[in-house]
């Protein structure tokens, strides 16, 4: 008898690194075709901190979506070149030809993390989100780290 639990998919973390802010905390890949079809298709809602990274992708849609959402367009170095807020149920996002992949996260998240373009977002797990920001502080110049400490 088999009593090993079915592989959940991992979760990656969505950090912006010119802000310094989170975007998610629970992100899906949708990596091969059957995950890219299906996305968010039977989702009753998103939290705040959960979303899909769409990859490869030039763009997504909305039809049979439930809510709306805001979307990130990605290129090969995770540099943002497209963000679009509130995408409503039944729409089509527009086609980019240099964008490798598109994060659909809850609306209001684009706001929030004040991402913009030209932005560069760290797509990792936790551990790997933890080194980023322990050597980041490191290498922050010896007067601002001073500062936030008092």
């Amino acid at each position: 008898m088999n009593s090993r639990k079915p592989k959940s998919a991992p979760r990656y973390c969505v950090f912006n690194k010119q802000r310094g802010s989170f975007l998610a905390l629970k992100v899906i890949c949708a990596d091969t075709h059957l995950t890219r079809l299906k996305g968010l298709l039977g989702t009753l809602r998103l939290s705040s901190d959960e979303g899909i990274w769409v990859t490869p992708s030039q763009g997504i849609h909305t039809i049979g979506l439930r809510f709306a959402i805001d979307l990130i367009y990605l290129d090969a170095k995770n540099r943002v070149i497209e963000l679009i807020e509130s995408l409503g149920t039944f729409r089509i996002g527009p086609l980019r030809m240099n964008c490798a992949s598109v994060l659909e996260l809850p609306m209001r998240t684009i706001y929030h993390s004040q991402t913009q373009l030209g932005d560069e977002l760290l797509i990792c797990g936790p551990e790997e989100i933890e080194h980023h920001l322990k050597n980041s502080e490191h290498e922050k110049p010896d007067f601002m780290r001073s500062r936030q400490a008092g």
